[in-house]
């Protein structure tokens, strides 16, 4: 058996830990739920608003409204829906 090199060793180490701490994403639906409630939330909260939100806010906000759209974009092409029956 070759022996490995100490750099390709802690190449391999450092692949497999990232890939192990990477988030699952199976199909994204929790973060599209959670984007859906947080902007039914500023929806809500809108006209009590007195003041815009933070830059962080408004770069979470428009994250969301992303998703949401990619989501929609890709339900409408589905003919499936969660459970496998047909839509249409």
């Amino acid at each position: 058996m070759m022996p490995v090199a100490p750099t390709w060793t802690v190449a391999i180490l450092a692949a497999s830990l990232a890939a192990t701490l990477l988030p699952a994403n199976a199909d994204g639906r929790a973060e599209f739920v959670t984007c859906q409630a947080m902007i039914d939330r500023v929806a809500q909260s809108a006209p009590n608003a007195a003041a815009p939100g933070t830059s962080r806010d408004d770069a979470a906000l428009q994250r969301c409204r992303l998703i949401i759209r990619d989501w929609t974009l890709r339900e409408s092409r589905m003919s499936v829906d969660e459970q496998g029956r047909p839509l249409r």
